[in-house]
């Protein structure tokens, strides 16, 4: 059974690494990621993961892996900020509150789809100028959920987390790798 990461994310590459798997295709999926209406943040995750996983076309024997990642500061989504501008008011808004990353996880094989989440609850501090310009200048914030990856220099920004670490990076691994040992995918192998 072939595994296709359908992910454009170096991110979630290492994560899948972290436990052994080296997908044998990347394919990354193009769909169009605006959420819907008053879409709530943890539908609208699941959503996205599940038309990723449809959209990346596969071979019947091949198992495609597919994530989202969602920021959501009470009902409002935060996703990519679009310029500076905006990744700087996401930070200003995330600045000594908590607020939920959801990763939501959708495997496909064939017609059949399995699907798990993971939610984190995650306290921001509130930034100086000097940390939110340094952060800024570092464009670390680029094509990141929220504005900030919490891996680099915006760990330093988090004084507490409660859930999955690797989930808030871009990949659940404990819900991945329950989804992938449901699907038949052999994970853990004993070495010759």
């Amino acid at each position: 059974m072939r595994l296709v990461l359908g992910s454009g994310s170096p991110r979630r590459k290492e994560l899948l690494a972290q436990i052994g798997i080296v997908p044998d295709a990347i394919r990354a999926p193009d769909i169009d990621e605006d959420p819907i209406g008053a879409e709530l943040p943890r539908p609208y995750c699941a959503r996205m993961a599940r038309e990723k996983a449809w959209a990346v076309d596969a071979a019947p024997d091949e198992l495609v892996l597919c994530a989202d990642t969602t920021v959501a500061l009470g009902r409002r989504i935060l996703g990519k900020p679009r310029d500076a501008g905006q990744a700087a008011e996401f930070l200003i808004a995330l600045g000594g509150r908590r607020h939920s990353v959801i990763t939501a996880v959708a495997l496909r094989l064939g017609d059949r789809i399995w699907e798990r989440d993971a939610v984190t609850t995650v306290k921001f501090k509130r930034l100086s100028d000097v940390e939110l310009n340094a952060y800024l200048a570092s464009n670390e914030w680029q094509g990141k959920a929220g504005g900030y990856g919490i891996q680099g220099l915006a760990e330093a920004f988090v004084p507490w987390i409660s859930g999955s670490f690797s989930g808030v990076v871009g990949l659940p691994l404990a819900e991945t790798a329950t989804l992938l040992q449901a699907a038949g995918y052999p994970l853990y192998q004993e070495s010759q």
